[in-house]
């Protein structure tokens, strides 16, 4: 039996990568329980962390080949930290969240300071040290970003200069956005204007706006480019079943993360879905209708949510265990 575990992380819980591992202990365990063979003589398993371009992307890229590199970026408010990004060849793949995210505000989260003032400016860095690094086609995740700049810190990260009338740097862009698209409009030309005004422009605090206006940046969902770069649709070939999930499954889950996009691609395969969640909020019957065989919540093993959370280790391999038994008993079946 081959079976290929492609889920994102447990947000507030588990990465990606852990929740595979976890998966993976319990359904050799159950496999091995179940059809009398030691672990792993009979049951191969592919676990390809996988994301929908926010926190996590970077796991799902190294889980795919590429290899971590880092970097000292400013963080959000200006602050020296080291981040990292993936680096395959001429292809890297960077996450906003490690050098402009929430998570690396001062003190973990943001307050009414930082949310005025944080950049993108670490992000700009990191995407120069990609090119540096010889890398020519560069994946940015947005996800799970903390600025409000526009943008204008990324574009300083690599090299330009945004300065007043009396050529001294910008330290606040008057009137915000509609004047720093005016401002880049001024220099680049009416592409600036209509990109104001493209689909994604204002994800990530603007930063997707500079991307497209300035770095002829192409906006793609982010599962689809992630599921791209893992190759997972070349690694469901001879896949029996296919397994996915997140921490919540939910309407948000079916409108294009990872689950869904999963899903999508054993759809494709004609190979079984089923999804592991911590919880979820949707009918079997809505469920059912999203192409999913089955879903198996850690709330059907623990009802208490907070333990769920703290717990969701040993819950998932015992979830991967019982897992097996049962898709076990319907192979044999068949």
């Amino acid at each position: 039996m081959r079976v290929v575990i492609a889920p994102d992380k447990f947000k507030g819980s588990l990465s990606a990568p852990n929740v595979a591992w976890h998966l993976e202990a319990g359904l050799q365990a159950g496999y091995a329980v179940h059809t009398e063979v030691p672990t792993g003589t009979d049951l191969e398993v592919i676990r390809i962390p996988v994301a929908d371009s926010g926190e996590g992307t970077l796991d799902a890229a190294v889980g795919s080949g590429f290899t971590r590199r880092s970097a000292v970026v400013s963080g959000p408010t200006g602050q020296p930290l080291r981040a990292e990004f993936a680096v395959r060849g001429r292809e890297a793949v960077i996450e906003m969240a490690a050098a402009s995210g929430l998570a690396v505000l001062p003190g973990g989260g943001p307050d009414s300071t930082s949310a005025n003032r944080a950049t993108s400016l670490g992000t700009g860095e990191l995407i120069r040290a990609a090119l540096d690094a010889g890398c020519r086609q560069i994946i940015l995740g947005i996800g799970g970003s903390a600025n409000t700049d526009g943008g204008a810190g990324v574009l300083q990260g690599l090299g330009a200069k945004l300065l007043d009338a009396d050529g001294r740097d910008v330290s606040t862009l008057d009137n915000a956005l509609a004047n720093f698209v005016q401002v880049l409009a001024n220099e680049i030309g009416p592409r600036a204007v209509k990109a104001a005004d493209a689909p994604g422009a204002g994800a990530a605090g603007g930063v997707g706006y500079a991307a497209i206006a300035v770095l002829a940046a192409t906006r793609r969902p982010g599962i689809d480019v992630v599921l791209e770069f893992t190759e997972l649709a070349d690694r469901l070939a001879g896949a029996d079943l296919v397994i996915t999930g997140e921490g919540s499954l939910d309407e948000q889950s079916l409108l294009g993360k990872t689950p869904m996009g999963v899903a999508r691609a054993a759809a494709r395969a004609n190979i079984p879905v089923i999804a592991v969640c911590g919880r979820t909020t949707l009918s079997r019957k809505r469920l059912s209708e999203s192409g999913f065989a089955q879903v198996y919540a850690l709330t059907d093993l623990e009802a208490d949510v907070d333990k769920c959370i703290a717990e969701a280790g040993p819950l998932l391999e015992l979830l991967g265990k019982n897992t097996a038994t049962r898709w076990s008993v319907s192979d044999e079946d068949a």
